[in-house]
């Protein structure tokens, strides 16, 4: 960290690579921007490398001009692979980066192997790790994502903790150094963008279906688009909803889709992906919504829509307390209750301060300027 008379200097690379991570790493982005116009006493300076883990122009570029993210200064251009070829590229070429940088500090958002791949290459080269979206636990080590998350926190110096949940699971762990409480990033995404995304109303002619009378669905989790079994009935669970089913469709669901013969009919009306600003438009105005996605289910949340959740567990065991969420795992008949549960009348009870007050962007930024003095 440099110092200039009074001023010190903070450099910052931030790594990012899929779509929740563009969300988080604007909120942050914008604290940044708002730290350096404010008259303290720490600039900090970030460089965004995009490993290029999501390469679609709908599932990348269209994220980065929707929410005025500045743009990569580096883009490694990765592409898909399993996940040791995929992390493996990664690693190789952000090592050749953060040497060239030489930030101060690494930030990583969630639990991709964009993620791993930048907590790995900092920590080797001593570089000090910022994680946010620390502490997470689904409890299933058969998710890559479980894998992903157990092994950045433990490279992580700085464990920026969204939930009282994922300061708990840390503890549990033995993980106590380092680690903050801030709240939820997309919270204070969603709180900012709520406005703008009202004015997507064209994607609902699109879709074919009018707001408040549609669910909507997404899947795209390798533990379902890559087993035929539970694809198949998770398709035919949507199929059967008595409510036109909106199904933005994530490349990989698409492949795995032609590839296993499973037709996306009935209710289901399937379409290519969507940028932030039109899924928080269908979010919003979604009877019921049904996901694998953990971003997705928070979203659900904030926006006030009951979420059914194609999985066996989640990382966000709050929003299942509070009976905003339901885990029906992938049986068309359980898929079926859920949605008979989430379309009706009555809404589920919210909880209270689940993901912060909405400044969590802010308060990372006040941690890693506090832990580089």
């Amino acid at each position: 960290m440099l110092v200039e008379g009074s001023m010190r200097n903070l450099k910052l690379v931030t790594v990012v690579g899929a779509r929740p991570q563009f969300i988080k790493a604007a909120a942050v982005s914008r604290a940044i921007a708002a730290n350096n116009a404010a008259s303290g006493s720490t600039r900090i300076s970030e460089r965004i490398v995009h490993t290029g883990q999501h390469y679609d122009a709908n599932m990348s570029e269209v994220f980065f001009r929707e929410l005025e993210i500045p743009p990569p200064a580096v883009n490694l251009e990765i592409g898909s692979g399993t996940h040791g070829a995929q992390t493996g590229a990664m690693l190789q070429r952000l090592e050749e980066t953060l040497t060239a940088e030489r930030p101060d500090w690494v930030l990583v958002y969630g639990d991709t192997n964009s993620t791993l791949a930048g907590a790995l290459a900092a920590a080797k080269l001593g570089i000090p790790v910022a994680h946010v979206e620390a502490g997470l636990r689904s409890f299933n080590r058969a998710m890559p994502e479980e894998i992903n998350r157990v092994v950045t926190d433990r490279l992580s110096s700085l464990l920026l903790c969204p939930t009282r949940q994922s300061v708990a699971n840390l503890i549990a762990e033995g993980i106590e150094d380092g680690m903050r409480q801030t709240g939820d990033v997309m919270y204070d995404s969603v709180l900012f963008h709520a406005d703008r995304a009202k004015q997507n109303r064209d994607v609902f002619a699109r879709a074919g279906v009018t707001a408040g009378e549609y669910v909507l669905a997404t899947v795209h989790r390798a533990e379902n688009a890559d087993d035929v079994g539970r694809l198949a009935e998770i398709i035919a669970g949507l199929s059967a909803s008595r409510l036109p089913v909106v199904m933005p469709v994530h490349p990989r669901t698409r492949a795995r889709v032609a590839e296993a013969g499973v037709r996306l009919n009935g209710s289901i009306r399937a379409m290519e992906p969507v940028g932030y600003l039109e899924m928080l438009a269908l979010e919003r105005a979604a009877r019921a919504i049904v996901t694998d996605s953990g971003g997705v289910q928070k979203e659900a949340y904030f926006l006030g829509v009951p979420c059914v959740t194609v999985r066996e567990e989640t990382e966000w065991v709050e929003l299942v307390e509070a009976g905003w969420n339901r885990l029906v795992g992938a049986d068309r008949a359980a898929i079926a209750a859920g949605l008979a549960w989430a379309s009706a009348s009555d809404r589920p009870p919210k909880g209270v301060g689940l993901y912060g007050d909405g400044r969590a962007a802010e308060k990372v930024v006040a941690e890693l300027i506090a832990a580089a003095a």
